[in-house]
């Protein structure tokens, strides 16, 4: 039976949701495999036993030292949304080891990660989407700059982080510079983007040597003023439809359009890729490489519409490492 760590916490606002999304994993895991939830964050990683005793990873080669054993990983399986696990910095490190992980390579989940650049890179192979800025840090942002090239209202978003903090909807320009500064506190840059009216949705594609995995499309309804972090977290604060009450032909091109900037990107394992529908097109928002695995997340809430269990689906991406 191979052994597979978990890698889980991470150093963001997302540490609760990449605990909960690890523990999920390992359910379903465990019967496969020997599994190991590691928990990371700065610079403590360890594993909990089941009588609370805690054992340190040992970074130089990534084993767990218990009190008669050293356990080496055969692969890890990585559930941290956010840094140091979505970002590339967890890929380079197991790159440099050769261990290998579930996850897009260090390059593709350091672009991605990166929403402006993320899009830039899309841009050239004419992905449509909404007109962006960028604010650094130590900028004095034009207010008039932004309002007229992106109009009211507007979306100001950290650049690199998920599950929607920081995030806000700006009707007014006197708006922006609270909205920015909150942004600000979960990155040193800021995008802000256009507001496109339509209906918000995401599609899973999961791709391996054998196999090619395009998930149900979710719509998602939220009842806040926009799929913010309550509404993604929050009993009775959004409608998920899996899959979206839609005409097959826009289904069908979200589908479409997920597969083709999976392959751009070159990315592996379990991408979620968001969309805004306006009339019948659909326009990229983001990419989340490592996305949610808990109960309310659209990842398994795809896969059970595709009846792929969510064992199967986890270690169909494992089994590719080995191959």
């Amino acid at each position: 039976m191979r052994t597979i760590a978990i890698a889980a916490g991470g150093n963001s606002s997302e540490f609760e949701i990449s605990v909960k999304s690890a523990n999920e994993v390992s359910k379903a895991l465990s019967s496969k495999y020997m599994v190991y939830i590691i928990m990371i964050r700065d610079s403590e990683w360890y594993w909990e036993d089941q009588k609370g005793s805690y054992y340190n990873i040992d970074k130089n080669d990534f084993t767990l030292v218990t009190d008669d054993l050293k356990i080496r990983f055969d692969a890890v399986f990585i559930a941290i949304h956010g840094t140091p696990g979505e970002n590339g910095l967890l890929q380079g490190y197991f790159d440099m080891l050769k261990i290998p992980y579930s996850t897009c390579d260090a390059f593709c989940s350091a672009l991605t990660f990166n929403k402006q650049a993320c899009k830039l890179f899309l841009k050239e192979y004419e992905i449509p989407m909404a007109d962006s800025i960028l604010i650094r840090k130590d900028a004095s942002p034009d207010l008039s700059a932004i309002t007229k090239k992106l109009g009211m209202p507007c979306f100001v978003k950290p650049n690199d982080s998920g599950s929607s903090f920081g995030v806000s909807k700006v009707k007014k320009k006197e708006e922006l510079p609270d909205a920015i500064q909150k942004a600000l506190k979960e990155s040193d840059e800021v995008l802000i983007e256009a507001f496109m009216k339509g209906r918000e949705v995401a599609c899973g594609v999961v791709k391996t040597g054998k196999k090619t995995l395009v998930l149900p499309v979710t719509e998602i309804i939220s009842k806040n003023e926009f799929f913010d972090y309550e509404a993604k977290y929050s009993s009775g604060k959004s409608e998920e439809v899996t899959p979206a009450l839609m005409p097959v032909n826009i289904t069908e091109e979200i589908q479409r359009m997920s597969s083709v900037i999976y392959d751009l990107l070159g990315c592996k394992g379990i991408v979620r890729i968001d969309f805004i529908v306006v009339g019948d097109n659909p326009f990229f928002l983001e990419i989340n490489t490592v996305p949610g695995m808990t109960e309310e997340s659209l990842v398994p809430q795809q896969a059970k519409a595709a009846e792929i269990r969510l064992d199967e689906l986890y270690s169909m991406v494992l089994e590719d490492l080995f191959v």
